[in-house]
């Protein structure tokens, strides 16, 4: 059973601006990113669902976030089918993320009443995920589907929608200028913020100060309400 209602992850979500995405076969190792990133500022992640056993290790990985660090929302990413979403919610995911978008996915989230962030490359597949009942649409592959200028594209006649690119996002004050001007909600990023070069040689204050400086870059950037 999900930790945190819907409406704190969404608006975690918000708050930060940004949602880290990863997968790492090692528990051991999950267990230093997702501390490094609560150390970091921020107390939400995606684990993908993209190696054998991932579901195990997920597990076993929200385990460790309920006893040790308790503020942290983990959900989880890369799922395509209600089976999947199935396995991880019964294990305490607290949010779905996905490439594509699938009403059975959506229903059986809107069930158990967790967040839904399908991935969405048109604007009348963000109409379809919203009618499903998903507050905050994954824009994916962010970059191949227009960048920024996609995201401005919809907003102009559809501004109610709240989205998330996931694909085309750096870490950099010019990646993120550009994303947060054109009106995005949030951020999903992955490999430029996780850097597998850090995980690799153990360099989890690396990941932590790279979370720092990101953050730092979208408070500065983002337009001010």
């Amino acid at each position: 059973m999900a930790r945190f209602s819907r409406l704190e992850v969404l608006n975690t979500m918000l708050d930060s601006g940004v949602v880290p995405v990863f997968y790492n076969p090692d528990l051991e190792v999950s267990k230093k990113v997702v501390k490094a990133c609560l150390d970091g500022g921020l107390r939400i992640v995606e684990f993908t669902n993209r190696g054998d056993h991932a579901v195990d290790v997920f597990a076993k990985l929200e385990l460790y976030c309920r006893a040790e660090l308790p503020d942290l929302i983990l959900g989880v990413g890369s799922i395509v089918d209600p089976y999947s979403a199935a396995m991880y919610i019964a294990r305490g995911a607290n949010f779905v993320v996905g490439p594509l978008l699938n009403p059975e996915v959506a229903r059986i989230c809107n069930r158990r009443k967790i967040p839904y962030s399908p991935g969405c490359g048109s604007a009348s597949e963000i109409s379809e995920a919203e009618e499903l009942g998903c507050e905050i649409i994954k824009v994916f592959p962010g970059g191949q589907v227009g960048g920024p200028a996609f995201v401005k594209a919809v907003l102009g006649p559809c501004p109610w929608v709240s989205m998330m690119p996931t694909g085309g996002v750096d870490c950099t004050e010019e990646s993120l200028k550009a994303w947060f001007e054109a009106g995005v909600a949030c951020v999903g990023i992955g490999s430029k913020l996780i850097r597998k070069d850090l995980i690799q040689a153990g360099d989890f204050d690396g990941i932590r100060d790279n979370v720092k400086k990101t953050l730092q870059i979208i408070r500065k950037v983002r337009p001010k309400k």
